[in-house]
């Protein structure tokens, strides 16, 4: 039985440890025809996706996983995700996810190597059999990043509706020449994130992670009721 909206969005996670099975191809279709439908300022639809399955994905893990191991380095993020330094509110959040995944795995801090092994794992899409690769036109400004968001989000919500899992991955930007070279991507495209797409290993305990949420009270304020 298909899920309602609210069981979609309030059962989605970012799960970290998939199967193997097959996701076909069909599905996929499925899910990014649903999620086409999000909202961009004049229509302006903004989002490019490669999915990428087979000897194809196995290429794209292999040479970015190389890079992370031998030349991490020479990389850099194309884009800021995140300021240079963080208020303290999403600091102790950030801070607090981090401790708690890695407590689950039994990395202790100071760790590196298992750290990096981990952190290694997004450049194999945590072993989901799709991958998806997502870009936009430089060209494009603020809003149409916005509007993007909108598209991803309806993405993890259509396919859990599914029964399907993903993982939004900010990681593959650090080697978005790696990512850009290897599947044909041209200059005129920015390398907005990755998304790992599968069904979750529900054995794995990474994927027991429960993240917590600021209470409506803490966020949002209620004028004129």
């Amino acid at each position: 039985m298909q899920m309602t909206a609210e069981e979609a969005i309030t059962s989605r996670r970012s799960v970290r440890a998939f199967l193997p099975t097959p996701v076909a191809r069909e599905l996929v279709e499925q899910i990014l025809n649903v999620a086409a439908r999000a909202p961009s300022g004049t229509n302006t639809q903004p989002w490019k996706v490669r999915v990428v399955s087979g000897t194809v994905r196995e290429k794209l893990c292999q040479s970015v996983l190389r890079a992370h191991n031998t030349e991490a380095g020479k990389h850099e993020y194309s884009y800021k995700y995140y300021p240079d330094t963080l208020p303290d509110t999403y600091l102790a959040r950030r801070r607090k996810i981090g401790w708690d995944l890695y407590g689950l795995l039994g990395i202790k801090k100071g760790e590196r190597d298992k750290t990096h092994i981990q952190h290694g794992r997004n450049y194999l899409f945590f072993d989901a059999p799709v991958g998806l690769i997502f870009t936009i036109d430089k060209a494009l400004s603020q809003g149409s990043w916005l509007d993007y968001g909108m598209f991803l989000e309806n993405i993890m919500v259509a396919a859990r509706g599914l029964g399907i899992d993903t993982c939004p991955q900010a990681a593959w930007v650090k080697y978005h020449r790696v990512v850009c070279d290897v599947l044909g991507i041209p200059d005129t495209q920015e390398l907005v994130c990755g998304m790992a797409l599968g069904y979750a290993d529900e054995a794995a305990i990474e994927n027991t992670l429960e993240t917590e949420r600021e209470p409506v009270p803490g966020f949002a304020t209620f004028e004129g009721f």
